[in-house]
């Protein structure tokens, strides 16, 4: 018996990815259900995703990723990702922002900053 083709491949663990997706529904508001729904995937496929690490398919991986802003970056790549997912999120946040929105939004950072500055 040859096992050509058969490198022995470690496989991914998607529990991180499982509990991001978890904790950005839950941070809407959204049931299981009604993602699920949605997605025209099964209640217990989204529960098995986000519980117990089950790996998605290729294409639920996608929708659920952009669906949530979730940077694929920070589970797939060993180097620091230049944006996070709470960075990503926060930018699709500021996108649907008003200019006086952002005016408030960046006036808090910098007294934020700041603040932060003097406690060093």
């Amino acid at each position: 018996m040859n096992n050509y083709g058969k490198k022995p491949v470690p496989k991914y663990d998607f529990k991180a990815f499982g509990a991001a997706i978890k904790a950005a529904r839950t941070g809407r508001k959204e049931s299981r259900k009604k993602v699920s729904d949605e997605m025209f995937i099964s209640p217990r496929y989204l529960a098995n995703i986000e519980n117990k690490g089950q790996h998605p398919s290729l294409q639920i991986f996608f929708e659920l990723m952009l669906r949530y802003n979730i940077s694929v970056d920070q589970f797939l790549l060993e180097t620091p990702p230049e944006k996070n997912t709470q960075r990503r999120q926060l930018d699709a946040l500021l996108d649907g922002m008003s200019d006086t929105g952002i005016r408030i939004v960046t006036a808090t950072a910098k007294e934020i900053s700041e603040v932060e500055k003097e406690g060093e």
